[in-house]
């Protein structure tokens, strides 16, 4: 009976060496979506200080912020893993708080952040950053900023009122527009794409990989991994209650929430 022993145990070694290790780069990263900043909360208003404190936190527990295009370089096979414990931080929408309320707070603390703008708001509504303050952080080593489409449609919605003909140019100026004026404006490369509300299908990814974008988040409450599709990366919506050991809960994947969870954009 001794080859039956030594079957046992070398099964018992291959599922051994097929085990995930904790902390490898299969746990994931966790990418964070931030939307505005400021004295109070809101819904979508996570305080400044509140923010600050989350900085902290991040490098007290041995984190560290990577740029989204570092994450989506090694997830695409053209770049290094990340360090261990990394985080990578965005902001949606192109609300005036992130220059006003999170670039002193950037600068203090040296982190990398990705911008997702639509430009459609852009100096023309009172919420939104104006052109040259887009510029003046597009200068900026510490910031990149990309598409969330051209003026934030809901894709459902629109699908549902537009004839397929009419949906479809809807949803190829939504994704070409966008990255087109944000490249002319802004000089800067653009290829990356958040998608509006988290909402996605196999046909806008295709629509957004033929209009020019290499990776696109979503709202998916979960780290990302070699796992997922490189135009559905999920992201943690992060809010103004997401402090001390729900923040730490959040970094650490821990956190006791559906998978799922869209928001609103309203200014």
């Amino acid at each position: 009976m001794a080859w039956l022993g030594f079957v046992l145990h070398a099964c018992l070694l291959v599922a051994l060496l097929a085990w995930p290790v904790r902390g490898s780069v299969d746990a994931g990263t966790p990418i964070l979506v931030y939307h505005r900043f400021g004295p109070a909360p809101s819904r979508m208003t996570v305080r400044t200080s509140v923010f600050e404190s989350q900085l902290e936190q991040v490098k007290e527990q041995g984190y560290t912020v990577i740029p989204l295009r570092a994450l989506v370089a090694h997830l695409r096979g053209d770049g290094p893993p990340p360090p261990p414990r990394s985080v990578v931080i965005t902001v949606d929408d192109g609300h005036r708080s992130i220059y006003t309320d999170m670039l002193p707070v950037l600068q203090r603390h040296l982190i990398p952040v990705t911008l997702f703008v639509y430009p459609s708001a852009v100096s023309n509504a009172a919420y939104a950053l104006t052109w040259e303050q887009l510029r003046q952080l597009a200068a900026l080593r510490l910031v990149e900023i990309h598409s969330h489409t051209y003026w934030h449609p809901n894709f459902v919605e629109e699908k549902r009122r537009l004839i397929p003909q009419a949906y479809a140019r809807l949803v190829e100026e939504q994704l070409q527009k966008s990255r087109a004026i944000l490249q002319d404006r802004l000089r800067t490369r653009v290829d990356l794409l958040s998608w509006p509300f988290g909402i996605h299908d196999d046909d806008l990814v295709h629509a957004a990989v033929r209009a020019g974008y290499v990776a696109a988040v979503t709202l998916e409450r979960r780290h990302a991994t070699s796992a997922d599709p490189i135009m559905a990366l999920p992201r943690y919506l992060v809010t103004d209650e997401d402090r001390g050991a729900r923040f730490r809960a959040l970094l650490e994947g821990r956190e006791a929430v559906p998978t799922r969870r869209s928001s609103a954009h309203a200014p």
